[in-house]
């Protein structure tokens, strides 16, 4: 029951990756560029943090290289919320800013743990 629990756990965070990465191809572009740069990050960025955003959530829901994908996505995590969160005269940004520290701790114990039975990771040991 626990390795099914765990791989859950890893689709239940992988999702809002798989789609943040995919909501800023297309149309998304742009305004994500923009708001990047409103807030000094250099848009060349954009097409790491999607690559990031998308291969990570997928890594984590492969379970492959798991630890590496979910320390890497805690990083992001923490480093986003520090960038462009950090209005806490602003309710949302508030909830934004947990929201973003609790996806890390949630990234961080898959990183201690892994990524159980259901894995590729599992498969390759």
């Amino acid at each position: 029951m626990n390795n099914a629990i765990v791989l859950i756990a890893r689709i239940l965070l992988a999702h809002i990756f798989l789609l943040s990465g995919f909501g800023k191809l297309g149309a998304g572009y742009a305004g994500t560029q923009g708001y990047m740069v409103s807030m000094g990050v250099p848009d060349d960025l954009l097409p790491l943090v999607i690559a990031l955003e998308i291969g990570g959530g997928l890594a984590l829901i492969a379970g492959l290289f798991t630890r590496w994908a979910a320390l890497a996505l805690a990083a992001f995590c923490i480093v986003g919320a520090v960038i462009f969160h950090r209005n806490f005269g602003d309710q949302m940004q508030m909830i934004m800013f947990m929201k973003n520290f609790a996806m890390a701790g949630g990234l961080l114990m898959l990183y201690v743990h892994g990524a159980g039975a259901f894995s590729v990771d599992a498969k390759r040991a």
